[in-house]
């Protein structure tokens, strides 16, 4: 996508879907299987926050705790308690695998607010793979625990016997079409503000092409401002979805009658 304005013989041009492109981190080669990209380069960053926040940040386990330690503890009791609450207590041995998604998720949304960063979450080849780890980790956990009596997550037997049949082929299509949801909403919604942003930021140098100018780059700076503080709410609820959705798909697994 690309716009052109000009006035005066200025020209502006602007590409909102460039900040997605994966390319080398060194170089302007092909991107190959091993090649060190953009993506990678804020993966690794992300592992590096959560490793800064969770471990070295409460290695003291002062008993008055550093406000370091304070976010951390209060990350850890929201997604327990999250898990305790919407999947039960015997949900809480994969306890770390959520806190993991949650706090990867978090910080790739974060970090990728940082002018001339990269967004991983805006990708749907990183969360394809989440979506699918979850769809499968629950899928064969549900007939490790429950055997051929996991299949009743799509028999509804409150419903009407006659609707049944109908119903159990629409939790079929449903079920299957979770990986799908799952990781296209999170990807859609990172990729749609980020792209929101960049056009709006593409008017704030019209200042310098013309009087037009004068009235348009005040609006596009309060516009930018408004968004980036949306983008910022946005960033944590798409990570609370995921996780909390991960955990609805865990609690079917372990009770699943409806």
């Amino acid at each position: 996508m690309a716009e052109d304005t000009k006035e005066g013989g200025a020209e502006l041009v602007f590409h909102p879907m460039d900040q997605f492109i994966v390319k080398p981190l060194f170089g302007d080669g092909p991107v190959g299987l091993f090649t060190v990209t953009n993506v990678t380069f804020w993966m690794a960053l992300t592992v590096l926050a959560i490793f800064a926040l969770l471990v070295l940040g409460t290695s003291g386990r002062s008993t008055i705790p550093t406000r370091i330690q304070s976010i951390a503890e209060l990350a850890y009791g929201f997604i327990r308690k999250m898990v305790e609450d919407v999947a039960g207590k015997d949900a809480l041995p994969y306890f770390p695998y959520i806190m993991t998604l949650f706090m990867f998720i978090v910080f790739s949304n974060f970090l990728g607010l940082i002018p001339g960063s990269f967004t991983t979450t805006s990708h749907i080849a990183v969360t394809a793979v989440m979506a699918m780890a979850v769809f499968l980790a629950v899928t064969i956990l549900g007939f490790v625990k429950n055997g051929a009596g996991f299949l009743g997550v799509f028999w509804i037997s409150s419903a009407p016997l006659v609707l049944r049949p109908v119903l159990a082929l629409i939790e079929v299509i449903s079920y299957f079409v979770r990986p799908v949801s799952h990781s296209i909403r999170l990807a859609g919604n990172m990729m749609a503000g980020h792209a929101v942003i960049k056009v709006f930021a593409a008017f704030a140098p019209m200042i310098l092409i013309g009087w037009i100018g004068v009235v348009v780059t005040p609006l596009s700076i309060i516009a930018i401002t408004a968004i980036y503080a949306l983008e910022v709410l946005v960033s944590f609820i798409q990570a609370y979805v995921f996780t909390i959705l991960t955990c609805v798909y865990l609690k079917d697994a372990l009770h699943p009658h409806h």
